[in-house]
């Protein structure tokens, strides 16, 4: 598995994270399997969330991977907190208590990277930076940063808050690229050349703040994948005639349809299938031709000016 920094921090991580989102639909047997295919593979990055199956990812994460002192420092943990029951909780108390809950679960007495779960619309910048000083201090979090955030939210964060934010999650796949359709069509007079984010993908690369692409092989907001489904004929045919040349899957594309891009990215599997698991691995190890990116991305119904 290839590696790279993580935004300005000093971690050195896989090009792909493996997310946790649904290890709570696997048996013991089959999550212990899980777990170990990514680490037979080189995926040491395991991404995580308080909100994910109420507390249960966690722990049966734990449980799986066997935590203990040597575990723990041959991986790399990062989790989520914010995100309540019909709201969002970004206060200092809030923030701390979910981070003792998550050490709890994972068995662990640190995180490696702690990010904020979407934005709170009721965030007072200066409680989060006293829960970040806090957690730093006493060890329990080495690394921060955020989820699903524009510019200004970013900025205005770092008004306050000292430790620079490593990575931010958003929304991300073949289907799903308005943050780059919108890069294209500047000064254009179509749908695609609206500026529906702030421009965060080039944000991040001014900032050297790593995106992590969330549901990668989804289009809509949890309306399916796109691999393999009818509803998208042209863009499934590219992608298999890209798979041929390279000897891979579908899946393998579109994981590095998505590390081809100069943003150095780092995708959030989200799958629980040990085989497409070791097919988004692959990836790492497949560079796409500027002519084979940009085919995928017109055949998935995006458009050049």
């Amino acid at each position: 598995m290839r590696t790279q920094p993580l935004g300005t921090s000093d971690l050195v991580v896989p090009v792909l994270a493996v997310g946790c989102m649904r290890i709570n639909t696997l048996d013991a047997k089959a999550a212990e399997q899980f777990v170990q295919t990514a680490l037979d593979h080189g995926a040491t990055f395991f991404d995580h969330a308080d909100i994910y199956g109420g507390g249960t990812c966690e722990e049966i994460f734990a449980k799986a991977i066997h935590m203990n002192d040597d575990v723990r420092e041959s991986i790399l943990l990062q989790s989520k907190v914010g995100i309540r029951k019909g709201s969002f909780d970004f206060s200092k108390e809030h923030i701390l208590q979910s981070v003792d809950g998550i050490l709890s679960r994972l068995h662990t007495d640190y995180l490696d990277v702690l990010l904020l779960h979407r934005p709170d619309a009721l965030v007072e910048p200066e409680e989060v930076a006293e829960a970040f000083d806090l957690l730093e201090q006493s060890g329990k979090v080495r690394h921060f940063g955020v989820s699903n955030q524009n510019p200004m939210q970013i900025e205005l964060l770092k008004k306050h808050v000292k430790q620079p934010l490593v990575a931010n999650q958003l929304q991300l796949s073949i289907t799903n690229a308005t943050m780059i359709a919108q890069g294209t069509h500047v000064n254009m007079e179509t749908p695609d050349a609206i500026n529906r984010d702030g421009s965060i993908l080039d944000y991040c690369r001014l900032h050297d703040i790593t995106i992590q692409p969330w549901s990668p092989f989804q289009f809509g907001f949890f309306e399916g994948v796109f691999l393999d489904n009818p509803k998208f004929p042209e863009l499934n045919a590219k992608i298999d005639e890209i798979a041929v040349k390279h000897n891979v899957s579908n899946t393998t594309i579109a994981i590095a349809w998505l590390l081809r891009h100069p943003a150095h990215m780092q995708p959030i599997t989200g799958t629980m299938n040990v085989q497409r698991l070791i097919d988004c691995c692959q990836a790492s190890e497949v560079h796409l031709s500027r002519e084979d990116w940009y085919g995928i991305y017109l055949a998935a119904g995006n458009t050049l000016p």
